[in-house]
């Protein structure tokens, strides 16, 4: 099972040349591109390749690129760039696993956190790595350590909701 979403991303691909569509096939081949280049630095680090999760990881960080790029072209009034990178977001995220809402990253942080029984900013990487091992590619990881990091500082504080004042008197 190891291969099948690129096997999906090859697929499309070919359905795209088929159908004649420019930016879609760069944008298919531009993932295989990256893929390859993690699956070349993994077998030179002597892994064995890149699995599913992996390929998921760079295509949240492609996604990301883009929308960084889409916002500096339109600070500089460039939309057509602006439009060109959503385009190519949208294309890659048709192969990534439905991502959860806010509120349910919010729940199983919670559900995590006393799982675990997290106590404590020193436990954000356990939480973070439960989580990111039961839900990889589901849920936006830099968002859901925030949530875990707000709840772990009101634990700190009382089960207060967490402030600029709870970090400084952390620091």
């Amino acid at each position: 099972m190891r291969d099948d979403l690129r096997e999906r991303i090859n697929a499309a691909l070919k359905v795209a040349q088929e159908d004649g569509d420019k930016r879609r096939c760069a944008t298919l081949r531009l993932i295989q591109t990256a893929v390859k280049d993690r699956e070349t630095a993994a077998r030179e680090n002597g892994k064995d390749g890149v699995g599913d999760t992996e390929v998921i990881e760079i295509l949240q960080k492609m996604i990301r690129q883009r929308e960084i790029s889409a916002e500096e072209f339109e600070s500089g009034g460039q939309l057509d760039l602006v439009e060109q990178e959503r385009v190519e977001q949208e294309i890659i995220r048709e192969f990534l696993p439905v991502q959860l809402s806010d509120e349910e990253i919010r729940s199983l942080c919670e559900a995590t956190v006393k799982e675990i029984d997290a106590h404590g900013l020193r436990d954000i990487g356990r939480c973070m790595s439960e989580l990111k091992s039961r839900y990889p590619g589901k849920m936006d990881f830099v968002q859901a350590s925030c949530f875990v990091k707000e709840m772990l500082r009101a634990e700190n504080n009382g089960y207060q909701a967490s402030s600029g004042a709870d970090e400084a008197a952390e620091g």
